[in-house]
């Protein structure tokens, strides 16, 4: 063989080499579920050991935080841009955007969203935004069962499967039927790089009881109130836990649990009829709120053998930094039409230094238009002004849900400093806006 061919056949090699090496991605996002509601994070009323155990085997984060409402983090998460930039209106995602799907399926990854969508009705809107695969709730479908104002999310669901409205009538649990869908795709897909976000419908209101939980009726039609009963958020958590624990599972059977980068967040604070013990303290849902009550959520992210385990970070991440952290891990590059916010955790997670950060930043509008509710700040002090307001509040915010006020003309020069800063980013992107 002569040594061209060789050296074709080592260049041929080490491309394969390459590509079989390129990390899974499995991005998991808990809705309505804030900080306080994870044991590592020091809940003390759920048990959450799967998620306890992610943490011990990989990285928490202490300072994530999301907008306060659902459409505005997917948006934000899936695009990697304020919403002062591309927020348009509740339940939508522009079809203009590009979104970190897009991304990966262009190099070669193959994809798979499940859960909740909410964010545009047309049949093909998955798939226009990069997914190969698709089992989700409130797709072209609303959140009650036809003629009816029974909830369709959890008992016997109404789901869309690849666009295809499909309806479960045998006792089924919607979280369960996704489940069960991301771990189907999980194994197909084995044997090359795949892609799955799993933004979930746990744990979403109306609270119920879940499968094999005192109360579960297999018949039921689905809950005839928006809200449930608060008191079974308990069997909700935990049951959201134990789908993560699948998920790993399924993984680890697979033998490809260290070649899969696994997150795990929510996408906003806790619903507000939920108190939760946490470190000795009530801590009330706050969803809805510019508040830690209503944007401080749980970060948790595993990669066997590249992430050392029990790692604690203090960084400061916002939802824009979720679309080149997988950019980063998995060598895929940025997209070349537009800049992303976020700034990567790649070497946060591998214990490297140098990442810098310096301020997270909330646009938040429910409806969208020309103004929104802001929040700038650092991991110690806030800036926030309210919608329709021109006043800037500042406050310390040393510990986790303690925000204590402060006058401007009462701040040292440190403090004087760091609030001009922060006043200069609410500026900065207020000009940002488009129609500005």
């Amino acid at each position: 063989m002569s040594r061209l061919c060789v050296c074709v056949l080592l260049m041929l090699g080490l491309g394969l080499s390459d590509a079989a090496e390129k990390p899974n991605i499995v991005l998991i996002m808990a809705d309505d579920l804030g900080f306080e509601a994870i044991g590592a994070n020091g809940c003390e009323d759920y048990k959450t050991p799967n998620i306890d155990k992610m943490a011990a085997n990989g990285m928490r984060f202490l300072n994530c935080f999301a907008n306060p409402l659902c459409t505005p983090s997917r948006v934000k998460i899936m695009t990697g841009l304020y919403n002062v930039r591309n927020y348009q209106k509740f339940g939508t995602l522009p079809r203009s955007e590009k979104t970190f799907a897009h991304t990966l399926k262009a190099a070669g990854y193959a994809t798979c969203i499940a859960g909740k969508w909410q964010l545009g009705k047309e049949v093909d809107s998955p798939r226009h935004f990069g997914f190969d695969q698709a089992c989700l709730w409130q797709h072209t479908r609303p959140r009650h069962k036809a003629g009816t104002t029974f909830d369709s999310r959890f008992e016997n669901p109404q789901l869309e499967i690849n666009g295809v409205e499909t309806d479960f009538n045998d006792g089924e649990f919607g979280p369960d039927i996704c489940a069960d869908f991301v771990c189907d795709f999980i194994t197909t897909n084995k044997d090359k790089p795949f892609f799955v976000y799993y933004p979930m419908i746990l744990t979403h209101c109306p609270f119920i009881p879940t499968p094999g939980t005192e109360g579960w009726d297999a018949t039921s039609k689905g809950s005839p109130t928006y809200k449930g009963d608060a008191k079974y958020f308990k069997a909700m958590d935990e049951h959201m836990d134990g789908i993560v624990g699948r998920i790993q599972k399924t993984l680890v059977d697979l033998k490809i649990d260290k070649k899969t980068l696994v997150l795990f967040m929510g996408d906003n604070g806790t619903d507000r009829p939920v108190v939760t013990m946490m470190n000795g303290k009530k801590i009330a849902g706050g969803k809805g709120s510019m508040t830690d009550h209503g944007t401080r959520v749980p970060l948790i992210v595993s990669f066997p053998g590249t992430i050392k385990g029990g790692g604690v970070s203090d960084e400061l991440v916002d939802f824009t930094d979720i679309f080149p952290t997988l950019c980063e891990a998995t060598g895929t590059a940025l997209p070349r039409d537009r800049k992303l916010d976020g700034v990567s955790l790649w070497d946060t997670l591998r214990g490297k230094s140098g990442r810098e950060k310096p301020w997270a930043y909330i646009w938040y509008s429910v409806k969208g238009g020309p103004t929104g509710a802001v929040i700038a700040r650092n991991k110690t002090h806030v800036v926030r002004r309210q919608k329709g307001k021109k006043v800037l509040e500042f406050f310390r915010s040393e510990t986790p849900y303690e925000w204590e006020p402060a006058t401007v003309e009462s701040l040292g020069e440190e403090e004087r400093a760091i609030y001009k800063n922060l006043r200069e980013v609410v500026t900065t992107m207020d000009a940002t806006r488009p129609g500005q």
